[in-house]
C-alpha cells in the first residue's frame, strides 16, 4: 500500500502542476480529478490492491492525456508559470546533477552576502575518445530556491551582482570558463550602495572583455537582472523558459495605465505575454540566443535526471564551440564537434580541445564577442546609417579611419616621443652648462655689481577703458522656452521649506534658465533649449538621421504610436546624434530626449549610439551622452530592445579602451536599462540639479517590494552619496562645467590634447 500511496502523491503533484500552469481549475476538469485523487487517498484501505491499482492507472492515464493536450497548446504566459513553479529545477539542482563536484564561494544559503546569487567553483568530466578528463569551471547564477524566502525568488540585490562580478574576475585570473545560469524575474530594485542600476552596468562592462570562454543558460530571464550575468559568447535557452524585457505583469501595468497600484486584468497579462515574444522559439528567430535546450513535456523539474544529462552535454558542447571558434586551426575539430552534436548524447569528441587559451586566441575570442553583440538586433530597425547609403560615404568613412589613425596613432605618437626626448636632452644639457659655468659666474659677480634699472614711467593722461570681452563659456541665449510667453507667476516646490518667493514665468524661463533664484530648484526645460544654448552657435551637424525606430515584433497598436512620435518631434528615432563644439572643441553627442516615446531605447536608438561611439573613436573626439530623459528600454521591442544593453556597453568599452573620453550627464528622470548599462558604466557621470536617477521608478518598486520609497530616494544628491555619479551641475553652469571636463579629464590621446 505504501507504493500505491506514493503513486497517488505523484499524481497529486502532477495535478497541482497543471493547476499552476493553467491558473484556473475548470480546465480539463482538473477540479474533478483533484477531488478523485483526494478521495482515493482517504479511502486507501477500502479497496483491494488490484482495485486501487486500477483506479490509479485510470486516473494517471487521464492526467497524462491532459498533459499532452497542455503541451500541444502552451501559451507564452503558461511558459512563464512553468519557470516560476516550485517544482522547476534550480541552480542548486544543476550543481548537484550536472557537475561532479562544487564548492560554493562567498557564503552559503542565509550566510551568503546575497543568497539569490550563487558562485561556485565546480568540476566537470569531459569524454574525449573514451577517456575522461576533469576540467574546472566557474559557475555563477541566480538561485530561486524551493520555497526559501530569503533567496527572494532569484531577484538579486546590488551586493549579489557585485559578488558575481568578483568571481568573474577570479575566473579570468585562473583562465577557466564561466558557466552562467539565469533564473531571475528581474533585479531587486533598490538603491542601496552602489545601486541596482550601477552594479548591473559594472557587471556588463566587465563581461565585455573577460578573456575566458563564457556560456549562459536562460531559464527565466527577466530584464536587467538577466543582463547582469547574461553577456556571454554562447547563449542557450531552455525550450520552456522565457527571456523578456519585462514581466508580462509589468507590461500589463504599463499598457493598462495602472497608476494607482491596482493589479492588471488577467486577460491583459495574457495578451502582453503573447505580444512580448518571450519564448525560446521567438528569441532564436530574432537572434538573441544561439541554441535551444529541449526539455521534457511541460518543462523539466528537479527530479528530471535525463534532462540534466542533456544539459550537461549541451554545456560541454557550447564551451567546446566557443573555444574552437577562438582557435587558429580549428576546421576539423569544428567539423567533429558538429558531427557529435548531431549524434548520440553520451558520446564525446574524438580529439581533445583544451579550454585554456593563448594570448592570440584570447584576442580572437574578444573580437568574436564584440562582433556578436555589435551586430545584434541589426534587422530590428528601418533605414541605414549614412555610410551605408552610398559608396562615396563608405569610402569617406574608411578614408577617415586611415587618416585619423595615421595622424593621431602614428605621427602624433612619434612627435610626442621626439618632444619628450628633446625635453629630457635639453634639461640634461642645461644642467651640464650651468655646472661648468657656475664657478666663472660666481667669480665675476664678486668684481662687478649690476646697476639697478630705473622704475618705469607710467604715461599720463585720460583714456577710455576697453570694453570687457564676452566670456566664451557664458551660457548662450539662442533659445528661450515657449513657457516664457505666459504672463503669470509660479511657486517653487521648495517654497514651504526655503521660503522661495513666487517667480514671474518670463524671468524663470528666460534669463533664469528655469532655475529658482532662491533655492536652486531646476524646473524642466525642453531638449531644444540644450541644443541651442549649450553648444557653440552653428556647430551642430546631425548624422544618421535616416535610422528609423521600428516595430519588429508587430506589437499591436505600436506602429501608430511611433507615427505619432515622429509627427510630434519631426525625428525618426528617440536618440539624436550630432557633431558639436564647446568653445571650439569638437565633440560627438548622443541625446535621449523625452518627446520621442519618453526617451526609451530600442534597436534604432541603440544602433545610433553604437555608430556615435565608433565615430568618436575614429576621430579621437570626446563623446557626450546627454540624457534629457529616459524611461528605460522600449518594452514593445522585447528582447531586441533589452539586448541593446550589452550591445551599447560593448561599443562604449571599445571606445574607452581606445583612449576616448566618455561623459554622461543625466537630467529630469533617468531610469532602468540604459542607466544599468551603457550610461552607468561611464567613469565620468554627472547630473543636473533636481534630476532623478535610479533603476526603477516608485511605482515599480511598490509593486515589486510592497514598499513606498521615501521622498528624494532617487535624487541626484542620493546618487552622489552612493557613488553612482561624480558630481551635480547647475544648469546655468552646464557649458562651463562641460568645458572644464573636456579640458581636465580623459587620456592624452584625444585630438586636442
Amino acid at each position: 500500500m505504501n507504493e500505491l500511496l506514493q503513486q497517488l502523491q505523484k499524481i497529486a503533484e502532477r495535478i497541482s502542476y497543471l493547476l499552476q500552469i493553467k491558473d484556473y481549475s475548470s480546465w480539463g476538469n482538473l477540479d474533478g480529478f483533484k477531488s478523485a485523487c483526494e478521495r482515493l487517498q482517504q479511502a486507501m484501505y477500502d479497496y483491494s490492491a488490484e482495485q486501487m491499482q486500477g483506479e490509479i492507472r485510470k486516473l494517471s492515464n487521464s492526467i497524462a492525456f491532459l498533459e499532452e493536450r497542455a503541451e500541444e497548446h502552451l501559451t507564452p504566459m503558461e511558459r512563464v508559470r512553468i519557470v516560476r513553479s516550485a517544482q522547476r529545477f534550480s541552480l542548486k539542482d544543476i550543481l548537484e546533477n550536472v557537475y561532479e563536484d562544487y564548492t560554493e564561494l562567498g557564503g552559503q544559503d542565509e550566510a551568503s552576502v546575497d543568497p539569490a546569487m550563487i558562485c561556485a567553483k565546480a568540476t566537470i568530466v569531459r569524454r574525449i575518445d573514451n577517456k575522461s578528463l576533469t576540467a574546472s569551471v566557474m559557475v555563477i547564477g541566480q538561485e530561486t530556491g524551493h520555497g526559501e524566502e530569503y533567496r527572494n525568488g532569484g531577484s538579486c540585490r546590488p551586493e549579489g551582482n557585485a559578488k558575481a562580478r568578483r568571481y568573474m574576475k577570479v575566473a579570468a585570473v585562473e583562465g577557466i570558463p564561466i558557466h552562467f545560469y539565469i533564473f531571475t524575474p528581474g533585479a531587486y530594485p533598490v538603491e542601496e550602495y552602489p545601486g541596482a542600476a550601477q552594479q548591473i552596468a559594472r557587471n556588463i562592462y566587465t563581461m565585455t572583455k573577460l578573456p575566458v570562454p563564457m556560456v549562459s543558460l536562460i531559464s527565466e530571464g527577466g530584464s536587467g537582472g538577466a543582463e547582469a550575468i547574461g553577456l556571454s559568447d554562447y547563449r542557450l535557452m531552455c525550450s520552456h523558459g522565457y527571456y523578456s524585457v519585462i514581466s508580462p505583469e509589468g507590461a500589463a501595468a504599463i499598457e493598462g495605465r495602472n497608476r494607482d497600484g491596482g493589479k492588471a486584468a488577467r486577460e491583459l497579462i495574457e495578451v502582453c505575454a503573447d505580444r512580448l515574444r518571450l519564448t525560446a522559439a521567438d528569441n532564436l528567430r530574432h537572434g538573441t540566443i544561439d541554441r535551444i535546450v529541449q526539455e521534457p513535456p511541460l518543462g523539466a523539474r528537479r527530479d528530471d535526471f535525463a534532462f540534466f544529462a542533456t544539459l550537461r552535454a549541451e554545456m560541454l558542447r557550447a564551451t567546446d564551440h566557443v573555444v574552437i571558434s577562438a582557435k587558429n586551426f580549428s576546421a576539423f575539430r569544428n567539423w567533429d564537434l558538429h558531427r557529435r552534436q548531431k549524434g548520440a548524447e553520451g558520446k564525446g569528441l574524438s580529439v581533445d580541445i583544451p579550454w585554456d587559451l593563448s594570448g592570440g586566441e584570447m584576442k580572437r575570442l574578444l573580437q568574436l564577442r564584440s562582433q556578436k553583440y555589435l551586430n545584434m538586433g541589426g534587422n530590428a530597425y528601418q533605414g541605414r546609417p549614412d555610410s551605408s547609403r552610398q559608396l562615396l560615404a563608405l569610402a569617406r568613412e574608411r578614408g577617415e579611419k586611415f587618416y585619423y589613425s595615421l595622424r593621431y596613432d602614428f605621427f602624433k605618437k612619434q612627435k610626442k616621443l621626439v618632444n619628450k626626448a628633446l625635453v629630457d636632452l635639453g634639461g640634461e644639457s642645461t644642467l651640464l652648462v650651468k655646472r661648468l659655468t657656475l664657478p666663472v659666474i660666481s667669480l665675476l659677480d664678486k668684481w662687478w655689481e649690476k646697476p639697478t634699472s630705473p622704475a618705469p614711467v607710467l604715461p599720463t593722461g585720460l583714456s577710455s577703458p576697453a570694453e570687457p570681452a564676452r566670456d566664451p563659456l557664458e551660457l548662450g541665449d539662442a533659445y528661450t522656452s515657449p513657457m516664457a510667453r505666459f504672463d503669470r507667476t509660479v511657486s517653487c516646490p521648495n517654497a514651504a521649506r526655503y521660503g522661495c518667493k513666487d517667480i514671474w514665468v518670463p524671468d524663470l524661463y528666460g534669463e533664469f534658465a528655469g532655475v529658482c533664484e532662491s533655492c536652486g530648484h531646476h524646473f524642466p526645460l525642453e531638449y531644444q533649449w540644450y541644443l541651442q544654448n549649450i553648444f557653440d552657435k552653428g556647430s551642430l551637424r546631425f548624422f544618421n538621421t535616416q535610422i528609423i525606430a521600428g516595430n519588429p515584433l508587430d506589437y499591436t497598436g505600436f506602429a501608430s504610436r511611433l507615427w505619432t512620435a515622429r509627427e510630434k518631434t519631426g525625428y525618426l528615432a528617440g536618440n539624436l546624434t550630432f557633431h558639436a563644439k564647446v568653445n571650439g572643441i569638437e565633440i560627438i553627442v548622443t541625446m535621449l530626449f523625452s518627446d520621442f516615446r519618453n526617451g526609451t531605447v530600442g534597436a534604432a536608438e541603440g544602433e545610433k549610439f553604437v555608430l556615435a561611439c565608433d565615430l568618436a573613436k575614429r576621430k579621437k573626439r570626446p563623446l557626450l551622452a546627454y540624457v534629457h530623459t529616459t524611461g528605460g528600454i522600449r518594452i514593445q521591442e522585447g528582447t531586441l530592445g533589452v539586448t541593446q544593453m550589452p550591445k551599447c556597453t560593448m561599443a562604449v568599452r571599445e571606445y574607452i579602451d581606445a583612449g576616448g573620453l566618455y561623459i554622461v550627464v543625466y537630467d529630469n528622470n533617468s531610469y532602468a536599462g540604459p542607466v544599468a548599462s551603457f550610461l552607468g558604466c561611464s567613469p565620468y557621470q554627472f547630473a543636473i540639479h533636481s534630476s532623478r536617477i535610479g533603476f526603477a521608478g516608485p511605482q515599480v518598486i511598490r509593486e515589486t517590494t510592497g514598499i513606498d520609497i521615501a521622498p528624494g530616494y532617487h535624487s541626484a544628491r542620493n546618487a552622489l552619496k552612493r557613488g553612482h555619479i561624480q558630481g551635480i551641475w547647475d544648469r546655468r553652469e552646464f557649458r562651463r562645467h562641460l568645458h572644464k571636463a573636456l579640458m581636465t579629464m580623459g587620456s592624452p590621446g584625444l585630438y586636442y590634447r
